[in-house]
């Protein structure tokens, strides 16, 4: 199969072009930079250069393939919004261009918070904001399945980690080491679902192979791990103290540290076979590449 992927280069992207060579398949990778272009080839990939905003670009590309996997999002987090209207506009086209064909397209989003309660392939956002506003778009390509497109959607935990990870728990890392406290907010209960990057890219693979049109797929290893528990192995690798922190203390992290959002995996398990075999956050934390 050739098999478009948007943000090839990328975290999440650069485990799963492997994981698709790997399998037998040939993978286009779209590329904004020389940097980005340079990563995706030395993965094996050939090499698409542009960017998001080209949507004709992107529909030639996508109708060139045999299908296509979008995973590039922009994380400035100053303009989420925007970057999710983005995306809204290229599942759009993606879809447009496989429309029809009976050929897979697999979108990247974020698991749902459900409160009181651990989030299933079943929930969807609620409210407003960001997170509905990525939900939308995950609808939409969902829906593309009644235009004859074999489409599915992988929701992404809060932590995607492995070597190299720049994302939320790095962060958590970083404001610990230049603050000297691994910190938490409240009583430090409140739980993050996670999974290792290459059980997320083998669960696109999947995806692309066998998801039926429709499907919702949840890539969560660990259901949800507390925070204080997170701060604890932080605290004890970098040998500072762990406490609470006022939330306003993470900026924009503060309200994601705060909120009970574990999810589950049962049902995309069952569905296709999937089953994590990497480690799961805190043992990634404990095997200290984080901290080097």
């Amino acid at each position: 199969m050739r098999v478009l992927v948007t943000g090839a280069a990328g975290w999440i992207g650069s485990a799963l072009v492997p994981e698709l060579i790997g399998a037998g398949h040939r993978v286009v990778g779209l590329a904004r930079s020389d940097r980005s272009a340079a990563a995706a080839a030395e993965l094996g990939a050939e090499v698409l250069r542009g960017d998001l905003a080209d949507l004709d670009l992107l529909r030639d590309a996508a109708a060139g393939a045999d299908g296509a996997v979008h995973l590039a999002f922009g994380h400035d987090f100053s303009r989420f919004e925007e970057s999710a209207r983005e995306e809204g506009r290229v599942v759009e086209a993606l879809g447009a261009a496989l429309a029809g064909s009976g050929k897979p397209l697999v979108v990247a989003s974020g698991t749902p918070v459900v409160p009181g309660g651990v989030a299933t392939e079943r929930d969807r956002a609620e409210g407003e904001g960001f997170a509905v506003l990525r939900d939308a778009n995950a609808r939409a390509a969902v829906g593309l399945a009644a235009r004859g497109v074999r489409s599915s959607v992988v929701r992404l935990p809060r932590s995607v980690h492995g070597t190299g990870d720049r994302g939320f728990v790095r962060m958590l890392v970083d404001t610990a080491r230049d603050r000297g406290v691994s910190g938490y907010v409240g009583d430090g209960s409140h739980r993050w679902p996670a999974v290792h990057v290459r059980d997320a890219a083998h669960l696109f693979r999947l995806a692309l192979e066998q998801a039926p049109a429709g499907s919702v797929l949840h890539a969560v290893g660990d259901e949800g791990v507390p925070i204080r528990e997170i701060a604890e192995v932080v605290g004890r690798h970098l040998d500072v103290p762990v406490a609470a922190v006022p939330a306003e203390g993470f900026g924009f992290l503060g309200g994601l540290l705060g909120i009970d959002q574990p999810a589950s995996s049962a049902l995309t398990r069952d569905l296709l076979g999937w089953r994590p075999v990497g480690p799961g956050l805190v043992e990634d934390l404990d095997a200290g590449h984080y901290f080097a």
